[in-house]
């Protein structure tokens, strides 16, 4: 639990316990930092203090209720971050991240900001409320650490390219280029995104570990604060720095009727330049990831790829306190 700002330690709370039988109880194995996480120990991003932390990882399931029937005792499984029941009109549409049966915002391990507070997955055991409809089984040797992210960032990383590769596949072979603007974590998950699907990937970035990941993951990398105003106009652009200079300069690549996505979480108000999108017919996307809506054709995609490289830091649960309060990447907990 974050206590001031950038400071972190365990707390004893009761145990949740089965109360209905759609209901699960599950016990993280692997707990990664969300990049909002990142930005909130590092006083970049107002979320507040006092709650439970940890939206993102992998946990084994301890106990089931009556009803539930996807999955058992012992399985591995991803637990998304947002809250959703499966059966409402926004669940059935894809529309996980705005379920409207729970609360706007109901969420894991971020208190400060939910309107359901599923509390957080830096703890012993985890309430799922909705076990059938959230939980998705992680299939056989696929890398708890590397894909600790799949309750979040790596969703959102694979929603700034994967809806849209029928576009990049449209191109002509020379035009199936992306832009990524990176900043923490998100970026070069849709790097990674992009690659799988065939396309080539320009990484502008200033951090070294985030570099020297992107190039891993098969990038070619531009050690650069900004994207170069010159380059030639991309069909698919990604910003992830949630910083309105990167953004604008992102939407200036966005070649005519071409879509660029933003995956910042910005708090004050940004100018946009709506006339000259208008009028070349940029698109912009924004937004939280549905994650559990797109947890499957993440898996489907990446699997086989090598996500490692963007893990920054590893640690053992024991002093997740001072790895949490430390963070300056991505940061995965381990049990």
């Amino acid at each position: 639990m974050s206590d001031t700002p950038g400071g972190f330690g365990w707390h004893e709370v009761p145990d949740p316990q089965l109360t209905e039988p759609a209901q699960a109880l599950v016990r993280p194995i692997t707990v990664a930092s969300c990049d909002l996480d990142v930005a909130g120990a590092r006083g970049r991003a107002p979320i507040g203090t006092g709650f439970a932390q940890g939206h993102e990882g992998i946990a084994e399931v301890l106990a089931v209720g009556d009803a539930v029937t996807s999955v058992a005792v012992g399985d591995r499984v991803v637990v998304p971050f947002q809250i959703s029941c499966g059966h409402c009109r926004e669940c059935r549409r894809g529309s996980t991240g705005s379920c409207s049966t729970v609360p706007p915002l109901s969420m894991y391990g971020l208190g400060g900001l939910a309107g359901r507070d599923g509390g957080g997955f830096l703890a012993d055991t985890v309430l799922v409320p909705f076990a059938d409809a959230m939980l998705v089984g992680l299939p056989d040797g696929l890398d708890p650490i590397a894909f600790a992210s799949l309750s979040d960032n790596i969703p959102d990383g694979w929603r700034c390219v994967g809806p849209h590769a029928a576009e990049l596949a449209a191109c002509a072979p020379g035009d199936r280029r992306v832009l990524v603007s990176g900043g923490q974590s998100i970026g070069l998950y849709a790097a990674a995104t992009a690659i799988a699907r065939g396309a080539a990937v320009d990484y502008v970035d200033t951090d070294p570990h985030r570099l020297a990941a992107a190039e891993a993951l098969g990038a070619r990398v531009h050690d650069r604060p900004l994207p170069d105003p010159a380059a030639t106009p991309y069909p698919v652009t990604v910003s992830t720095r949630s910083q309105a200079d990167s953004l604008l300069a992102t939407l200036r690549l966005t070649w005519p009727d071409g879509v660029c996505t933003d995956t910042g979480v910005f708090f004050e108000p940004v100018s946009m330049p709506l006339l000259a999108m208008y009028t070349r017919g940029v698109r912009l996307v924004t937004g939280r990831a549905p994650a559990r809506a797109a947890i499957p054709e993440v898996l489907d995609l990446l699997a086989a790829v090598d996500l490692r490289p963007v893990v920054h830091t590893v640690a053992d649960w024991a002093d997740a306190g001072a790895a949490w309060t430390a963070m300056t990447g991505k940061t995965v907990i381990v049990r």
